[in-house]
């Protein structure tokens, strides 16, 4: 039994989500977002919040229950605060500024690297060598930091690249005399 899917999922004051069929809609002040459950997990809202259970005891059913709560509880938590990535830039000349809807990248390269900014997302540099990646979809906040992680991911000798604020990178001796 999944010790996640078991728990329902509390809507906070602020936020209404609403059960279609296997669709599951939350809208708050962050936005509105939906998701579609699998057909082999039920999906519905009970008094104390969103309730997810499998239809069967498939291996199937039970893998995808966790992961369908877990995804439910993200847009309702998405909707309601948001979620935020941080990336820092380590190296000499690297930075980063925001124009508009694109993210201007300089990493070392003969030319800057320019990002377009998809919709739902909201990316700040409060610092030159920071970037704070925002939104109410927690997959798309993710996957937008790992695009811009993947231009200059850090290397192991000097540490120079675009890290995770946080993430420890295992650094390699360099060559002896």
């Amino acid at each position: 039994m999944s010790r996640i899917g078991k728990k329902s999922i509390p809507v906070p004051k602020g936020v209404t989500a609403s059960v279609d069929g296997q669709t599951v809609t939350a809208k708050g002040p962050k936005g509105e977002l939906a998701f579609l459950v699998p057909e082999i997990i039920a999906v519905e809202m009970a008094a104390d919040g969103v309730k997810v259970t499998p239809r069967d005891d498939s291996k199937l059913a039970r893998s995808a229950w966790g992961m369908s709560r877990t995804r439910v509880a993200n847009i309702v938590t998405g909707v309601q605060g948001g979620f935020e990535r941080r990336l820092e830039i380590n190296g000499v000349g690297y930075r980063a500024a925001v124009q508009g809807q694109k993210l201007n990248l300089t990493l070392g390269f003969s030319h800057e690297v320019a990002y377009t900014i998809p919709k739902g997302i909201k990316i700040e540099t409060p610092k030159p060598t920071e970037i704070v990646v925002s939104g109410a979809d927690r997959q798309l906040v993710g996957e937008v930091a790992s695009q811009i992680r993947k231009y200059r991911p850090p290397e192991p000798y000097k540490g120079k690249g675009v890290k995770y604020a946080g993430e420890h990178i295992v650094r390699k001796e360099g060559k002896k005399k």
